[in-house]
């Protein structure tokens, strides 16, 4: 998996899902073909079953592909900037011979 450009990750969580996207056929015995929206037309539309997620119906919900919830947009490289939006904490651990500044972004 090196080199695999995930969503949302990061540090050393699980990566986040997006979509959710209709699927459009079957491919093989264990992908499936997806639609995806002009935003992500880089990426490949075929996905393995382990990386799609259920989907809990609900009459309410309606589908529409928006964009990402990314600021920015995708560069050539799928890649995006991550921009903190504001400190939420910020404490000084005292060791014996320095201190280390905390921030929570």
């Amino acid at each position: 998996m090196k080199g695999v450009m995930w969503f949302n990750k990061t540090g050393k969580f699980n990566p986040g899902y997006v979509g959710p996207f209709e699927i459009l056929k079957k491919v093989g015995t264990l992908a499936y073909r997806i639609t995806l929206p002009p935003d992500l037309s880089r990426i490949l539309n075929v996905f393995h079953v382990s990386q799609l997620r259920k989907y809990i119906s609900d009459p309410s919900h309606i589908l529409q592909a928006g964009p990402l919830p990314v600021e920015g947009n995708l560069n050539e490289e799928l890649k995006y900037k991550e921009v903190p939006i504001r400190i939420v904490d910020n404490k000084d651990q005292v060791l014996r011979q320095r201190t280390i500044s905390y921030v929570k972004v």
